[in-house]
């Protein structure tokens, strides 16, 4: 009886073996499938965007009360010493505010020589380092006990957001080629961006309110390592080889004076001026105008992610049906975020002030859903089909936005007040709003979309269509191409340097 019993364990045992074997089998063919895993690498890099913008906001409502508290032991162990201890105070706001620009005023530093390192080596690898760094950073933030270690790591989460976010982001582009999914997919990278920047600071509150400063940022570094580990299961970006025979991509300084790039680059930055400048600015002005109590200066950003979320979801579908008219969305959302700008010192109430703050995340979406996937589109029929530097453009885009917000911002209410700040803001966004005109014939660039399907003589497949068209055009041509090197032949038969790609095209005739 007992031998009977050990078999008919082994066999179920054996069983459950096989059945884990072949749902494992499973699990990798549709990790292959290419739809499939298209779609993991989205989940991947939304969950990466989430994160770093999460772990941008979340020390809001942790790091003033943390400095604080460090300010007030130093200052009873210098007990002796009563004017060091008021001049530490004094300069707390300071020290806040330096803190909080320190991850953009880095992340700007570093962008334009992220995107063209992604240019050279693709998106997997810079992703991967971007995840690193910012589980890194987290690690430091969770047990850092003085301002210098905190500098370090907001100051390291800059340079992993130069690399994910950029990187992250083109690798969306560049895996969905079709305008209209590429519209959509961005604008799902959008939603979770606006998530994390706006659910962050309550759940960076309740956690250290509750738990100690330690556990949100664990929180925040073992999602960041678990999307590391997905990415490596998913990409395998050390085992690709097929970025040898990548085109070498339209150097950033070459994108940056692009009339069309630099309109949108302007409207990228001014659009988020008043979110960056009230972000530092509104929780004093809240208390010191309508006694706001703690909670509400809390979740006074909070409903604004509705909003946000239904502008990306209203742009991306008048997107699908009216393409053309991408210029029109942003100009419209420009308008949106100045209107509500000015409105925002006169609200009196917590219920009143949802209302304008609404309206500037409902133009930010607008213009952001509708301008990003121009710049892909921008690159595709000017330049060459490589989109690291580009949305490096972006990033530093908004990195000059978040960088001045903690440190101009402040000195902006102390010298003028809160509200010559709003209606400057507001201003500038109306008045920049008529500069994308420019992009309205932009639609009329199409034709070389289908120029390349039928070069390709397949669908588009993103990044390598720069590849495929350059050998196909050589072929006609009369040159040789090959898998390592693409080479001309002269009149003796002998090889001679070709140009690259990106050379190629800037001797030839632009699209204006």
């Amino acid at each position: 009886m007992e031998a009977d019993g050990s078999t008919g364990l082994a066999r179920s045992a054996a069983l459950k073996l096989s059945e884990m074997g072949e749902r494992t089998k499973q699990l990798g063919s549709a990790m292959q499938d290419p739809k499939r895993k298209r779609r993991l690498i989205l989940v991947i890099v939304c969950v990466a965007l989430l994160l770093d913008n999460m772990l941008y906001m979340v020390i809001v409502p942790i790091i003033p009360d943390y400095l604080a508290d460090l300010e007030t032991e130093q200052a009873a162990r210098a007990h002796d010493n009563s004017s060091l201890g008021r001049a530490n105070r004094d300069n707390l706001d300071i020290q806040i505010g330096v803190l909080f620009a320190s991850k953009a005023i880095l992340q700007l530093m570093v962008s334009p020589l992220s995107g063209t390192f992604i240019d050279r080596v693709g998106y997997d690898i810079p992703l991967l380092i971007g995840l690193l760094v910012m589980f890194v950073s987290t690690c430091i933030f969770a047990f850092a006990d003085n301002y210098g270690t905190l500098f370090a790591a907001r100051s390291l989460q800059g340079l992993g957001s130069a690399f994910a976010d950029t990187s992250g982001i083109a690798m969306i582009a560049d895996k969905y080629t079709e305008e209209a999914e590429r519209s959509r997919a961005l604008g799902i990278a959008l939603a979770f961006i606006s998530f994390g920047s706006l659910v962050a600071p309550p759940f960076g509150g309740i956690l250290y309110e509750f738990a100690g400063k330690r556990v949100p940022f664990i929180v925040l570094a073992s999602v960041c390592l678990a999307d590391g580990i997905l990415l490596l299961t998913v990409i395998k970006p050390f085992s690709n080889r097929t970025r040898e025979n990548m085109p070498v991509g339209t150097p950033i300084y070459r994108l940056m004076i692009d009339p069309y790039i630099a309109v949108v680059a302007g409207a990228l930055t001014v659009c988020n001026i008043p979110l960056a400048f009230l972000e530092p600015t509104i929780a004093n002005w809240m208390e010191n105008t309508m006694n706001a109590t703690k909670w509400e200066m809390g979740l006074i950003w909070l409903p604004a992610f509705f909003p946000h979320v239904l502008g990306v979801y209203v742009t991306v579908r008048l997107a699908a049906k009216y393409p053309d008219l991408q210029w029109f969305y942003g100009a419209l959302g420009m308008v949106i975020i100045g209107a509500s700008s000015c409105t925002v010192p006169a609200c009196k109430t917590f219920g009143q002030l949802v209302f304008p703050l609404c309206g500037i995340c409902f133009g930010i979406a607008l213009v952001d859903t509708a301008l990003l996937p121009t710049l892909a589109f921008l690159v595709d029929v000017r330049h060459v089909s490589v989109y690291g530097s580009v949305y490096a453009i972006a990033d530093i885009s908004y990195s000059v936005a978040y960088a001045m917000g903690p440190v101009v911002a402040g000195q902006v209410v102390h010298n003028l007040g809160f509200v010559q700040l709003n209606l400057g803001m507001g201003l500038v966004n109306v008045l920049y709003a008529p500069a994308l005109l420019l992009l309205r014939y932009v639609c009329q660039m199409k034709p070389s979309q289908s120029e390349r399907n039928v070069l390709l003589e397949e669908g588009p497949t993103g990044l390598y269509d720069t590849i495929r068209m350059e050998e196909r055009r050589l072929k006609r041509k009369g040159l040789c191409a090959t898998t390592t090197s693409v080479c001309p032949v002269d009149e003796d038969g002998l090889f001679e340097r070709s140009k690259s790609y990106s050379e190629e095209e800037s001797s030839g005739p632009e699209f204006t």
